[in-house]
């Protein structure tokens, strides 16, 4: 009679024999190389002949593979391609302004920087979070304006600084009255001067990091309920305010819908600021092979709530194309959306994911 442990262990390995004949099979190495030698097993040698995947090699291989893994199936409603940008390259303005107690001032600073990072080549600028009015819950009632009542002296300088510009402006955010709801809000216009959409801070910013930073924006505002991705003179746009950007999923919901670039208007602080601002950029940035750009309010040490500063752009393979320091300071950088498709092209990971084993959902789509 067989001990108990020499049967559990029997029963074990039937068990995972039962369960891998259930998974794929994965593909022989031979599928992934091509040219002579393609399948040995000595990789040192295939190194030492300059070995190379063929490109018809490699395109064959990345079909067998999809379809082993219905890739297709990991984005739900399938994921859109990714429309062909009304340009190919053009220069960005991140501008990262100081921020005071005088809306009147604020309006007057924005409005002279946007100007400013136009005449050295913005096509697209980007304001920062809550740039019209201290970042505090004491304020938001304060300084919120009526945006779709028409009484928002904030936003109606941004429509005209696009008007007059011939320029795309993410408006960063600002605190917006909707009724009896406070809402932290990023207008988007055209270079018509028109508003083509409005992003509501979906994740509220509430976080309690014991003698560090404690903040409640739950207090006073309300969460938005619509991710919010837009057609632009400059691409296909989604659109996160600061907190968002911690939230992966909403970022892949953007890549699935198109998008080829991200913009997050962000205040991160003095305590997640220097561990988290960069590192999140770059994880939604190479997760997703897309641009990414942030804006955030220049530092104030003297302020209730200091912000970390730090604007940046980010690359579709995670690097750091331009970045600010804390100070106030305009950046401009190149976009080239060539750099998505040949980082797409040499690392697919749209044809690798396995629809087999996860999904991801985009209810708003999948609803609509």
């Amino acid at each position: 009679m067989k001990s108990t442990a020499s049967l559990s262990s029997i029963l074990s390995s039937k068990a995972c024999l039962s369960r891998s004949a259930l998974l794929p099979r994965p593909l022989p190495r031979s599928s992934f190389l091509a040219g002579a030698g393609a399948g040995r097993p000595d990789c040192a040698a295939n190194r030492r002949l300059g070995l190379r995947i063929g490109t018809s090699g490699f395109t064959a291989a990345a079909a067998a593979m999809a379809a082993s893994f219905k890739a297709e199936q990991a984005r739900a409603p399938p994921a859109l391609p990714v429309p062909t940008p009304p340009l190919a390259k053009f220069k960005i303005g991140l501008c990262q302004l100081s921020v005071t107690a005088d809306k009147e001032r604020n309006i007057a600073h924005a409005r002279e920087k946007i100007h400013e990072a136009v005449d050295k080549g913005a096509q697209l600028v980007v304001l920062p979070e809550i740039w019209n009015s201290p970042y505090s819950n004491d304020s938001f009632p304060v300084y919120a304006e009526d945006i779709d009542g028409g009484s928002s002296p904030s936003t109606a300088m941004v429509s005209e600084a696009a008007k007059a510009l011939k320029v795309t402006i993410v408006g960063g955010s600002i605190p917006e009255r909707c009724g009896d709801r406070l809402y932290n809000t990023c207008c988007v216009f055209g270079s018509d001067g028109v508003l083509k959409a409005k992003h509501r801070k979906i994740h509220l910013f509430d976080i309690d990091i014991p003698g560090k930073i404690t903040f409640m924006e739950s207090k006073t505002l309300t969460a938005g309920e619509s991710p919010t991705i837009v057609d632009t003179d400059v691409g296909r746009i989604g659109i996160g305010i600061c907190y968002d950007i911690r939230f992966q999923e909403l970022a892949m919901i953007y890549a699935a819908r198109g998008a080829h670039l991200l913009c997050y208007p962000g205040a991160f602080n003095m305590t997640t600021g220097p561990l988290h601002w960069e590192l999140l950029q770059r994880a939604r940035a190479v997760d997703n092979q897309l641009y990414v750009a942030t804006c955030s309010p220049a530092r104030d040490a003297g302020a209730g709530y200091v912000a970390w500063g730090h604007s940046t752009l980010i690359g579709p393979f995670g690097q750091v194309l331009a970045k600010t320091e804390h100070e106030e300071a305009i950046i401009i950088a190149e976009i080239d959306y060539s750099e998505m498709e040949m980082r797409r092209t040499n690392l697919p990971l749209e044809k690798q994911r396995r629809g087999d084993l996860y999904q991801l959902v985009d209810v708003q789509r999948l609803n609509s």
